[in-house]
């Protein structure tokens, strides 16, 4: 019984692992829905350059933030600054590890390409167009700010992180997409929590979210791209290469 035991224990260990998913399921769709998303990312970014156009997105701003001062109560401000809390990156930064050390230990080399491209993509994007755009934060914020206002970091960290995550964690299908509308839904609350606290006007946090949205997915499209044409080569390959039969020597004559 024992070496039956252990027997089975070998041929677990020695088994060959499982093909890693393709990161997409539908990649002529997905790749449709990161061009539009980017072209809509690249649309507002745009918008906020002109100067003509901004003034008239300030008026929104401005009645927007009036807005929230006042619909400000005591437990919606404990709400907010709870995400204010989500966003920052002593908390960020270990879920982030997390996740491309769970994906790491599972083998999911793709999936963790894809998720650790899209966080590096978008963290590079937060300082370079805040450095661009340089546009003043609202004035009375609830909690510490620094740097330019435009595109929120909170709303680009916190939406590339979950979206990216729910990507490279749960393979495509209806949880999938359950997953990812809980995802969005988080992002848009990260959103609304920004504006309401003041540390950013409506539309930086708008902007945040469609980019840290268009990192998680152009990662995800590209990675897919990858790993689809790395198993099609793959496939070409002959399984064994051929060998000489030992048992007839060549003729020596």
């Amino acid at each position: 019984m024992r070496a039956g035991r252990g027997m089975s224990r070998l041929s677990r260990l020695v088994a060959p692992r499982r093909p890693e998913h393709a990161i997409l399921g539908s990649p002529g769709r997905d790749t449709a829905v990161t061009a539009a998303v980017l072209a809509l990312t690249a649309a507002v970014f745009a918008l906020v350059a002109d100067h003509g156009v901004l003034a008239q997105i300030q008026r929104v701003d401005d009645a927007w933030l009036r807005l929230m001062v006042s619909g400000r109560s005591a437990p919606l401000t404990v709400v907010a600054k709870f995400f204010n809390l989500l966003g920052l990156v002593y908390v960020t930064l270990p879920v982030r590890i997390a996740i491309a050390g769970y994906l790491a230990l599972r083998r999911r080399w793709w999936h963790m390409a894809a998720f650790v491209s899209a966080v590096v993509l978008s963290e590079v994007l937060i300082g370079t167009l805040k450095n661009v755009y340089d546009r003043t934060r609202p004035p009375g914020s609830l909690v510490a700010t620094s740097g330019a206002s435009f595109p929120s970091g909170h709303s680009i960290a916190a939406s590339v992180t979950v979206i990216a995550a729910v990507i490279a964690l749960v393979p495509p299908g209806r949880a999938r997409a359950a997953w990812g509308a809980a995802a969005a839904g988080f992002s848009v609350l990260m959103a609304l929590s920004r504006a309401y606290l003041g540390a950013h006007w409506l539309s930086d946090a708008v902007a945040g979210v469609l980019l840290g949205t268009s990192c998680a997915l152009l990662a995800a499209v590209v990675a897919d791209g990858l790993q689809r044409r790395r198993g099609a080569d793959r496939s070409r390959r002959p399984a064994h290469p051929p060998v000489s039969d030992p048992a007839r020597p060549g003729d020596r004559r």
